[in-house]
């Protein structure tokens, strides 16, 4: 980012004067462990050098004034700390208001509103987390100014409450904790069942991380996300009748088959199956990393992406072209979705001398499939949400 361009736009927008400030929030992939979240599983996500970058003021009066360089033709949108009921037709400042709102229902007092400039550099709809991005840039702004005091995990959990109740839509933990708590060249290996975590250092050799985004564009609202929470929150209830768990990340494989006969429907209890066995894959994938065993990381990612396909059925024609391809590409080593699916992205790990092939193929076989172009991002693990300047 160009701070001092965005400074100056800002200034154009509100009037210069007065303490302006600047912030980034990184956007994350995950490299494994899908739909695992919620499930009180792992995960094992990485923050992304691209992001949303911020300036913020602190007004004098309680008045919120929103403005985004990826939407300038709305204008600046004006809205107040007097008015932060939820409402559809707020569209992508739902995001920032209700970060106030719920550092306000978390005893955080606010009393003073802002101008704010945002501008992102994450493909919108993607599924690498624009939206906790927007968040988390907001919560690092309030605690910045203000001075609260608190963590990046407990700054993580209001970010979460505000996307749960505020936005409702019912993700777990890991699209904020990711972009709070990301370290450079680092994934995060994270227990979602307590918040546990160690960081993956990732030694990727002579290869890369390329980002392919499908450009079919779905909110987790729109699609079938929460219907999938649901089947999963009805399958652990059936499972509790006779086992003492708190969550499906507490169950190994051969756990799973001797008591997958409770599950009565046989649709959630693919759903199920998916849940348990990738967790047990994030598993591994975290021993074969610090093992550097890159090849078997490639071919967990590999199994990722049939499970989510054909057990949480989450892919889609756009995502499974894109894999597919990518897996009949020379010096691919894994690529699966990431994500919640439904649309967004998929994530590769190509060898160095093999990427601009693997972009040019791809991308061919992608339109000849689906009639439009796919957008692909070689992308390096970034740092956490902060202050810039």
């Amino acid at each position: 980012m160009n701070e001092e361009k965005w400074t100056d736009r800002f200034c154009s927008l509100y009037g210069a004067g007065g303490d302006i400030r600047s912030y980034f929030a990184p956007g994350r992939v995950n490299l494994i462990g899908e739909h695992t979240d919620y499930n009180g599983g792992h995960v094992f996500p990485c923050a992304l050098t691209l992001g949303t970058y911020g300036v913020a003021r602190k007004r004098k009066d309680r008045k919120l004034r929103f403005y985004s360089v990826n939407f300038s033709n709305m204008g600046v949108i004006e809205s107040s700390l007097d008015d932060l009921e939820y409402n559809r037709r707020n569209g992508w400042t739902n995001y920032l208001k209700g970060v106030f709102w719920a550092f306000g229902q978390k005893g955080y007092h606010i009393d003073h509103g802002f101008d704010i400039l945002i501008s992102g550099n994450i493909p919108n709809g993607s599924g690498l987390s624009s939206s906790a991005s927007v968040e988390v840039l907001m919560a690092v702004c309030l605690r910045d100014m203000y001075g609260f005091d608190m963590d990046m995990v407990e700054l993580a959990l209001i970010c979460q409450f505000s996307e749960n109740v505020y936005n409702r839509v019912n993700c777990g933990i890991m699209d904020q904790f990711s972009i709070a708590m990301g370290k450079a060249d680092n994934a995060i290996f994270l227990d979602t069942s307590d918040l546990s975590y160690q960081y993956a250092p990732i030694r990727l050799d002579n290869a890369e991380l390329v980002i392919a985004c499908s450009n079919k564009k779905r909110g987790l609202n729109d699609s079938k996300y929460n219907e999938r929470r649901n089947e999963c929150d009805t399958s652990l209830m059936e499972l509790k009748k006779i086992l003492e768990i708190d969550s499906l990340g507490e169950l190994t494989n051969e756990a799973f088959e001797e008591v997958k006969e409770i599950i009565t429907d046989p649709v959630r209890l693919k759903r199920v199956r998916h849940a348990v066995s990738e967790n047990q894959r994030t598993l591994e994938a975290f021993d074969a990393l610090n093992k550097g065993d890159i090849v078997r990381f490639g071919q967990l990612m590999n199994a990722s992406h049939i499970s989510l396909r054909d057990d949480y059925e989450v892919t889609g024609k756009e995502l499974d072209t894109l894999v597919e391809a990518a897996w009949d590409q020379p010096g691919v080593l894994g690529s699966r979705m990431t994500g919640a699916g439904f649309g967004g992205c998929t994530v590769s790990i190509v060898q160095s001398d093999c990427v601009e092939s693997f972009m040019k193929n791809v991308k061919e076989r992608y339109y000849q499939a689906i009639g439009y172009h796919a957008d692909f991002y070689p992308v390096h693990i970034g740092d956490a949400a902060r202050r810039i300047g």
